[in-house]
C-alpha cells in the first residue's frame, strides 16, 4: 500500500496542515478536518477594534494638525515680534560690544574704587570723600548680599560703580588750578571760521589733523599732520614757526616720527595732537598711546587697556570716519585721551594723562556711545561732543563735566564748515580757538566761555 502526504495550507490562518492518504481503487483517498475553515470570528472583532482605534487616532491626529493650522500664524507672528524687539541688540550681540560683568569683576572693581577713595580720603579728608567712602561700604554689602541670595543685578550695579568712579576721580589729587582756570564751565559760543584754508600737501588728504602747540607760555608753533596709505597711517609732521609762515605754507620743516609710515612708532589715525613741542598719537595698530619728542628725537608709550581700535568704535553718526577709535586732546588742564571700551558697551572713556611721564592719571567713564559721535574735544576739563546736521554745519549737543560728573545733552552750540566729514577737533587753550580738519581743509574758530 503506497502512502501519500499531502500538505493542504489554509491562506485564512496561515497555518499548514499534514494529511496521510491511502491508496484504494487507484484514487489517493484521505480525511481531511474542516474544522480548520471555520470562520474566526474572536480574531475578527480584535483586528475590528484596532481598526477603529485607529480611525480614532486618525481623527484625533487630523484635529492636531487643523489645530496647529491655526496656530502657526499666531506663532510665526510672535517670533517676527521678538525677533523685531532683539534687532536693536543684534548689533551689540555682533560686534562683541556687550560683555557680562561677573560677581567677582564687580567685587574687585568695587574693591579698586574704595581703595582710591580711602587714599583720597587720608590726603585730603572732607565731607565729600567721607560720604563717598559710605556709599562705596554699603555698594560692597549690597555686592555681598547678591552673592548670598544669587540675586544678580549686575547692570544696575555696573551703572552705579560708573558713577561712584567718575565721583573718586574728582577727589583724587589733582593740580591746584585744575579748577580755578576757567570761571565759566559750559563753552556757550563758536563763531564763524577765522582761518580756512587747504592743506598744504593736496586736497586728496581727507584725514589728519592741524593746530598749534598747545603748550601755553610757550613757542607759537603751528602743525599740519596728514594721513596717507589709505587715510590711516602716517610718519611725518610739518612744523611751522608762525602763523604767517603757515598761512603761506612756506618755511616749514617735516619732522620724522617714524622712518616709515608702517613703522611700530608710526601714526595710527587722525586723533593727533601737539602740546610742549611733542606729538601725542595712536601707535601704530595697537591699543597704545605714542609720544614724540620733537626736540630730543626720542618715542614714548603707553597701553590703553580695553580701548576699541580697527574701527571698533571709531567717530560715526553721518558716516563713520575709519581710524578714529583713539582721540587725543589738550586744554587748560594738559592731555587727555577720548576712546571707548567694551567695558563700558562703547561708550565714551575720557582718561587724563601726566605728559611727562605719559601715565593715566584719572578716569572717567560716560554714558555716550561714542558712535553716535561726529569728533570730541577739551575744554576746561569738559568733554564735548559735537554731530552732524548737514554738509555745511555741525553742532555741539553734549558735555560732560569731570569736576561734577554731571553729563548735559541739551547743548545746542552749531558751528559752520565747508565739508561734511571731519577727521579732527581739537581746542588750543593758548588762543582759545578750535582747529579742525574738514575734508583737507583748516578751519580755525574764536571759543566763548
Amino acid at each position: 500500500m503506497l502512502s501519500y502526504l499531502l500538505v493542504l495550507t489554509v491562506i485564512v490562518t496561515v497555518e499548514a496542515q499534514r494529511i496521510q492518504g491511502e491508496q484504494k481503487n487507484d484514487s489517493c483517498v484521505c480525511k481531511l478536518s474542516t474544522s480548520i475553515w471555520a470562520f474566526p470570528a474572536v480574531r475578527f472583532e480584535k483586528i475590528e477594534k484596532q481598526v477603529q482605534t485607529c480611525e480614532e487616532n486618525l481623527t484625533e491626529f487630523q484635529k492636531k494638525i487643523k489645530d496647529r493650522n491655526v496656530q502657526m500664524p499666531k506663532i510665526e507672528s510672535t517670533l517676527k515680534n521678538i525677533k523685531a524687539r532683539l534687532a536693536p541688540f543684534e548689533y551689540l550681540n555682533t560686534n562683541g560690544l556687550y560683555n557680562a560683568l561677573h560677581l567677582q569683576q564687580l567685587i574687585d572693581e568695587l574693591n579698586n574704587i574704595y581703595s582710591t577713595a580711602s587714599d583720597a580720603n587720608n590726603k585730603n579728608p572732607s565731607k565729600e570723600t567721607q560720604d563717598l567712602l559710605k556709599e562705596l561700604t554699603n555698594a560692597k554689602k549690597d555686592a555681598e548680599k547678591m552673592y548670598k541670595s544669587n540675586v544678580f543685578n549686575l547692570e544696575t550695579m555696573k551703572s552705579r560703580l560708573r558713577d561712584l568712579n567718575n565721583r573718586v576721580q574728582t577727589c583724587k589729587t589733582l593740580p591746584e588750578d585744575f579748577r580755578s582756570t576757567c570761571h565759566q564751565r559750559i563753552m556757550s559760543n563758536i563763531s564763524s571760521p577765522v582761518v580756512t584754508k587747504l592743506n598744504s600737501v593736496s586736497k586728496s588728504y581727507i584725514s589728519g589733523a592741524w593746530g598749534r602747540d598747545a603748550k601755553q607760555d610757550g613757542k607759537e608753533r603751528y602743525w599740519e599732520h596728514c594721513l596717507v596709505s589709505g587715510h590711516q597711517h602716517g610718519n611725518t609732521i610739518r612744523m611751522y614757526n608762525s602763523y604767517e609762515d603757515f598761512m603761506a605754507s612756506k618755511n616749514y620743516k617735516d619732522e620724522y616720527i617714524a622712518s616709515s609710515y608702517s613703522h611700530k612708532n608710526a601714526v595710527q589715525g587722525s586723533g593727533t595732537i601737539v602740546y610742549d613741542n611733542t606729538v601725542f598719537y595712536q601707535c601704530y595698530t595697537t591699543a597704545e598711546i605714542c609720544s614724540f619728542n620733537i626736540t630730543t628725537q626720542t618715542t614714548k608709550r603707553i597701553k590703553l587697556d580695553g580701548a576699541g581700535i580697527e574701527n571698533k568704535f571709531p567717530f560715526c553718526y553721518y558716516s563713520c570716519r575709519d581710524w578714529t577709535d583713539i582721540d587725543l586732546e589738550v586744554d587748560q588742564n594738559g592731555v587727555w585721551v577720548i576712546y571707548a571700551t567694551e567695558e563700558n558697551h562703547g561708550n565714551i572713556v575720557v582718561s587724563r594723562l601726566d605728559p611727562l611721564l605719559l601715565n593715566i592719571t584719572h578716569t572717567w567713564k560716560t554714558q555716550l556711545f561714542k558712535r553716535s559721535v561726529t569728533s570730541t574735544f577739551m575744554v576746561c576739563g569738559v568733554l564735548y561732543a559735537t554731530r552732524f546736521v548737514n554738509t555745511y554745519q555741525e553742532e555741539v549737543f553734549y558735555a560732560f563735566d569731570t569736576i561734577t560728573g554731571q553729563e548735559i545733552n541739551t547743548l545746542s552750540l552749531p558751528f559752520e564748515k565747508v565739508s561734511a566729514g571731519i577727521a579732527n577737533l581739537n581746542y588750543n587753550p593758548v588762543d582759545r580757538r578750535l582747529y579742525m580738519y574738514n575734508d583737507g581743509y583748516l578751519l580755525a574758530y574764536n571759543t566763548f566761555n
